[in-house]
């Protein structure tokens, strides 16, 4: 089992608000690059999305659940396939989205339990918390060359140390995604 984060990312680290849901002055900055920047499987998942689970925080979650059931096509029909777990505490309804339930107990320790592979998209609270347990064996980063210079960031300043290996890196339209993991202990 592995625990994959993968994130829409500026070259000066901020997460935040990709494609504008968010109503920040920054907002949209991925989806500036066209729909062959962002769409498909630009993360190259392929059959982790088939045997995976998804792993998601409430207002990815609502997001999502907005957007992907509407859409057929082969990329869109394994998201809606996948299963999908919440980690949320207000959220009681999962019904928009198939085969979406709220995690049972404590969101980490769900994580330590699941026995498939987990891939997180968006949800920073759920990735920090994650990064906190030191449970993260993967980033796909598709980095956009956008510097914001305000918002979010994956990498929150005074968090220890990571030792990353890098695996790969392609140019995907404007962006590039490069996948790290883990370095060996």
């Amino acid at each position: 089992m592995s625990v994959i984060v993968i994130q829409f990312i500026t070259l000066d680290g901020i997460v935040s608000d990709p494609d504008g849901s968010g109503g920040t002055s920054t907002g949209g900055w991925a989806f500036r690059h066209g729909p062959e920047a962002v769409a498909g499987d630009k993360f190259r998942l392929g059959s982790t999305l088939d045997d995976g689970v998804m792993l998601l925080g409430r207002t990815t979650w609502q997001l999502f659940s907005q957007l992907w059931p509407g859409r057929d096509d082969p990329f869109s029909t394994r998201m809606n396939t996948v299963p999908k777990l919440v980690a949320s505490r207000t959220l009681t309804d999962t019904s928009a989205w198939v085969n979406s339930r709220i995690t049972d107990g404590d969101m980490v320790d769900a994580v330590k339990r699941e026995q498939r592979d987990v891939i997180i998209a968006g949800s920073l609270s759920v990735v920090h918390a994650l990064m906190a347990e030191d449970l993260i064996d993967e980033y796909r980063l598709l980095t956009f060359p956008t510097i914001l210079g305000t918002g979010l960031r994956l990498f929150p300043a005074g968090n220890p140390p990571a030792y990353l290996e890098c695996l790969s890196a392609d140019q995907a339209g404007a962006a590039v995604l490069a996948r790290y993991r883990r370095a060996a202990r």
